[in-house]
């Protein structure tokens, strides 16, 4: 059996499907939000840097090491140089003395070249230092704006969700004047075909775009007004009003 509802009931279904447009548009619009796009490319960057700055540390440190190695050496042949020192000053051997000056100047010459390896590697660790820095600072930079930007984006994103929840509402209470069987009819084309009902306009259905036949006009015009009748071309409900042109 056909499918039988009141114009002013199936008029409604254009109402609805004007929210469920809106709906559609407003979840799309949550989903597209170009705050997501831009905390994506940011975090991308962060990330790069993030990595970077990984580099720059192990680097940093491994010139902290080296440096106290030489350091250490530095000490370990000044504390030799001390002792020999002290060895000349109370040795009464000349052979001994003699023994001791010269380690004493090759130890000078160990010293001076470690210093000079020392400077080499401190100037080395300055550089490595400022840059690790110069990175830091662009990755906290690049912090500030996400977090800047998700701000925006949790802001835009309540505004379009106070939205949407307003227009549920509204949803709701339309389909609420729409009788049981019609409703499951257009929430079961809607699904399937993405539109649930269409306005025949001027002889053209607005889900379709299409302007209709005479043959599907024909059989419009001699169905009985509470009949509910399919569009031909985007099998959405088709609501007949005063502007269909029939």
């Amino acid at each position: 059996m056909a499918l039988k509802a009141s114009p002013e009931s199936q008029a409604a279904l254009l109402q609805l499907q004007s929210s469920d447009t809106r709906l559609q548009q407003l979840d799309h619009r949550m989903k597209g939000l170009p705050e997501n796009a831009r905390i994506a490319e940011l975090s991308r960057e962060a990330e790069t840097v993030r990595q970077q700055l990984l580099t720059e540390t192990g680097a940093v440190e491994d010139a902290r090491r080296e440096l106290s190695r030489v350091e250490s050496d530095v000490a370990v042949v000044e504390a030799r140089m001390e002792r020999d020192s002290q060895r000349i000053a109370s040795s009464s051997s000349a052979k001994d003395v003699a023994g001791l000056e010269h380690e004493l100047a090759s130890l000078r010459q160990r010293r001076d070249a470690l210093e000079e390896i020392q400077l080499g590697v401190m100037e080395r660790l300055e550089g490595l230092e400022s840059t690790l820095a110069e990175t830091q600072a662009r990755l906290d930079e690049l912090k500030q704006s996400i977090a800047g930007v998700e701000q925006e984006r949790d802001a835009a994103l309540a505004t379009l969700t106070s939205e949407r929840t307003h227009a549920a509402a509204n949803r709701g209470e339309i389909a609420a004047t729409v009788p049981q069987d019609l409703l499951a009819l257009y929430e079961r084309q809607r699904a399937r075909y993405g539109i649930g009902a269409s306005h025949l306009r001027g002889g053209v259905s607005s889900a379709s775009g299409v302007r209709l036949n005479e043959n599907d006009m024909a059989r419009i015009r001699s169905a009985a007004p509470d009949d509910v009748l399919m569009c031909p071309d985007s099998e959405a409900i088709l609501v007949r009003t005063d502007e269909s042109g029939l």
